[in-house]
């Protein structure tokens, strides 16, 4: 059993691996950052904790991560608005992963997206540049960190049924599920396979699990 605390815990991902992780023994908990979404938190399985990672500080999140096994990232400015993707996409990633490393915090799963990396190959022109820059970089010092570290990195999500299956090794396909990247998320955290990696998939014909050992 893990303690494990999820940052951005009401996106559509983290709501999905929510009952995932307490079912798998976990004890969950959820940072939100408004107040009426503590219900829907709580029906997951997650202990909720308001707070807006984006205005807290080294510190202050330092003090947030303390205690907790796995931080899993899974939020994000939602795109849109340029200056606000950066504030929380990179630099409030950034701080969390440095509070992560001071907190003594074991372990860190950042979602993050097929494809991310300085190489990313957006247009500037194009709205998602802003995002695809921001993770760029998060994913960048995530790894660079001396944090124990997953990213997984998911083509485009779509919200179609579960498969239970993804493709790791040459992954052709374009879109995978969020229940299924929620799947992903669950069992990464206990796959050590997965720990100094990481993860491109699409939906495919590998169960889960399987895929995952052998990334």
């Amino acid at each position: 059993m893990a303690r494990i605390l999820i940052i951005g815990g009401h996106g559509k991902v983290a709501l999905k691996a929510e009952p995932l992780l307490a079912q798998a023994g976990h004890e969950v908990s959820a940072v939100i950052r408004t107040a009426g979404h503590v219900d829907d938190v709580t029906t997951a399985g997650a202990h909720p904790v308001v707070a807006d990672v984006a205005s807290l500080d080294l510190a202050q999140l330092t003090d947030l991560v303390r205690g907790f096994d796995v931080v899993v990232w899974s939020a994000g400015a939602g795109g849109g608005d340029a200056a606000r993707t950066y504030a929380v996409d990179r630099d409030a990633a950034i701080r969390t992963i440095d509070a992560a490393l001071a907190a003594g915090v074991d372990r860190f799963v950042m979602v993050s997206y097929f494809g991310a990396g300085p190489d990313h190959g957006v247009d500037p022109d194009n709205g998602f540049f802003a995002y695809a820059e921001a993770k760029a970089a998060a994913d960048a010092h995530l790894r660079a960190s001396g944090v124990e570290y997953t990213i997984l990195a998911p083509s485009t999500l779509t919200d179609d049924d579960p498969t239970g299956m993804i493709e790791t090794t040459a992954p052709s396909g374009t879109s995978v599920s969020r229940a299924d990247v929620a799947a992903v998320l669950a069992a990464a955290v206990d796959e050590p396979a997965t720990r100094g990696r990481t993860v491109s998939f699409n939906t495919g014909s590998t169960p889960i699990a399987a895929a995952l050992a052998a990334a």
